[in-house]
């Protein structure tokens, strides 16, 4: 049966995050960020890279698979029934589709796959509705929600 995790690195730190990644024995990292920066120190495309080549995860971004500026907008404003649309649509692109692909066959590949963006709930984050959108490619698709621990020194993006 395919597998994929899906993780967010809000409020937490790198160590705790590397940890969790680790412990989920994930072996690539799939960003799905449409930019791939970040103010959090250890997040951005990299530094992340690097990160995670400390505990042998591959590291690729697939920029098709991060939400659009008005998406993102909706997201940051809480307004993620509005997020989610704007999401869903920008999947019916060329690029997203094609980003789709690529990780529909890494999912069915031998490496445990975990995609990653910045919200610590999934359920306010389009990495679910990549995880949804690769289920009905791979109908038997298992997707797991890592979360790591907080930090309760943390900032926000």
């Amino acid at each position: 049966m395919p597998t994929l995790a899906t993780i967010g690195y809000e409020g937490t730190n790198v160590p705790r995050f590397l940890a969790t990644v680790q412990a989920a024995g994930v072996q690539l990292l799939v960003d799905v960020r449409a930019v791939a920066s970040s103010r959090r120190p250890g997040f951005a495309k990299t530094a992340l890279a690097a990160n995670l080549a400390t505990i042998g995860v591959d590291y690729l971004h697939l920029r098709g698979l991060g939400t659009p500026a008005d998406g993102r907008v909706a997201a940051r404003a809480g307004k993620h029934a509005e997020m989610h649309r704007i999401f869903r649509e920008h999947m019916r692109t060329e690029k997203a589709l094609g980003d789709l692909l690529t990780l529909e066959d890494l999912v069915k590949g031998d490496r445990k796959v975990c995609i990653l963006c910045f919200e610590a709930d999934p359920a306010h984050c389009h990495r679910t509705l990549v995880a949804e959108a690769l289920g009905k490619r791979l109908p038997r698709l298992a997707v797991r929600h890592l979360r790591p621990e907080q930090d309760s020194d943390a900032d926000d993006e």
